[in-house]
């Protein structure tokens, strides 16, 4: 029987294969983005006085269903900027997450910190389109590419200016690090059963190679939580859900800053 994740893939390359058809490279490649140069999430999260805090956008996901189904990702995400995130991630996955690429070319016409695209990168063709609908950076998922795969999309990646999160949940999985991964996330959530526990950073941060930035991903709902990983080497903090399912998501995220600073 299969699981979640397997079903997300198997409908994400009948997707590809339609948007090759619908959108072909040669018309990626004039998107105005396409020649922008990407901001650094890594670097913008190794500065010394930021708050770490990647504020996602999502409306809806397998673990949760809806969240905020008619949320705005213009006033979402400048609210979470101007509370003080350090970065964006914005979810384009539509049939699981209700996102869409539009999502993240209106989030980067109004915000010009990092923006991570959330999705299921398994193609090189969504490399490219990445970086015409204006991301920084991509998220690769160890669980469901192998290590070839791993290596080709990073380095097409950083062809073409974008930064690599390589998001792993098991030591195994960080044999398939390279030098075209700049950063090194830990999904508290395991995307097949889509339980969650923070003890998964915790277990994983000294297996983590000096020399990738670490970031703590999903059921992260309290600053304590915050500090208990930053005294464990993390530098970046990738919150949606928490925010997404409060009334106002920025000024969930204002509170949540405020709270870490006076921590």
């Amino acid at each position: 029987m299969s699981n979640i994740l397997d079903r997300i893939i198997a409908d994400k390359k009948l997707e590809i294969r339609q948007r090759k058809i619908e959108t072909p490279v040669d018309r990626l490649e004039k998107s105005p983005y396409f020649g922008r140069i990407p901001v650094s999430l890594k670097e913008n999260l190794m500065k010394e006085k930021t708050s770490g805090i990647i504020a996602e956008f999502k409306r809806m996901s397998p673990s949760a269903g809806k969240i905020h189904r008619n949320a705005d990702p213009v006033d979402i995400t400048r609210g979470y900027v101007n509370a003080g995130a350090t970065a964006l991630s914005v979810l384009t996955d539509r049939k699981y997450f209700a996102g869409n690429r539009d999502d993240l070319m209106r989030v980067r016409e109004v915000n010009q910190c990092p923006i991570l695209r959330k999705d299921f990168m398994i193609d090189e063709y969504q490399v490219l389109e990445t970086k015409a609908i204006g991301a920084d950076a991509i998220l690769l998922i160890a669980s469901v590419l192998d290590n070839s795969s791993i290596r080709e999309l990073a380095k097409l990646a950083h062809s073409v200016g974008l930064e690599v999160l390589l998001e792993v949940r098991e030591a195994s999985e960080l044999a398939f690090l390279n030098e075209w991964v700049d950063l090194v996330g830990v999904n508290n959530r395991n995307l097949k059963t889509m339980e969650t526990d923070v003890e998964t950073s915790v277990d994983m941060a000294d297996k983590i190679p000096d020399g990738f930035l670490k970031i703590s991903e999903s059921g992260i709902h309290d600053p304590e939580i915050i500090d208990l990983l930053k005294g464990l080497g993390y530098r970046g903090f990738l919150i949606g859900e928490y925010f997404m399912k409060q009334e106002e998501p920025a000024k969930a995220c204002r509170k949540f800053i405020e709270k870490m600073n006076h921590s």
